[in-house]
Formats: C-alpha cells, structure tokens, sequence
C-alpha cells in the first residue's frame, strides 16, 4: 500500500505471537509498515485488521500522542520497519500522495470501527 516506506527504519523480526504494541501502551513515537508478513489488530480480544506487506499500522499513537488503541500481534512471522514522527512528518511534508494516503487509511479504519 505505502510503497514508499519500503526502505524506512531499520528492520526488526517479529516471529508468529510476537506482541508489537499493547492497546493503551504509551506511545513510543513510531508507526510501523509491514516489509514481511502479516500483523493482526485486536481490540478486546477481536480482530480489527490484518495488515499485510506494504500497510502501516500504530499511526494514530504518532499523530495524537494517546496511549495506544489496540494490540498488534504478529500473525506470522514478519518484518517491521519503524518509521518515526519525525520522518512521519517529513512524507507528509514531501510527498502530498503520501498524506492522502495516510488520510484515506484512517477514515476507513474509522468507518469500519464506528459503523461496522
């Protein structure tokens, strides 16, 4: 989805099991996209999303400095790039794409959690 990540941060290996983020952890100032595999989104136990190759997830925790709202879970095993407000910020700045994309992603993550 957000290819221009591809080569952000330094990779880091999660196997299947493997907790990211805990829902109301402080945020640790970065969002993560998937180089490998797939993260699972949960909220009380239920699946939010999975998040494949290419999608980003943890971006609400950067842009609003809140405790985080869900858990991701390794689903297999994969690799994650950090990607950090900082250079967040600068995409946003550099690449108009980039922030539509970003708004595209969170509206539907909002229609889907609100509205069902």
């Amino acid at each position: 989805m957000f290819a221009i990540l591809k080569n952000e941060g330094e990779p880091k290996s999660f196997s299947a099991g493997d907790v990211v983020f805990t829902d109301g952890d402080l945020s640790n100032g970065y969002m993560y996209t998937v180089l490998d595999g797939e993260i699972e989104l949960l909220k009380q136990g239920s699946v939010l999303e999975t998040v494949g190759v290419g999608g980003v997830f943890g971006e609400m925790a950067i842009l609003d400095h809140e405790p985080r709202s869900a858990t991701a879970i390794a689903k297999t095993t994969c690799r994650l790039a950090a990607i950090s407000e900082a250079r967040f910020k600068a995409l946003v700045a550099e690449h108009p794409k980039f922030a539509l994309g970003m708004l595209k992603l969170l509206t539907e993550r909002l229609r889907r959690t609100t509205f069902g």
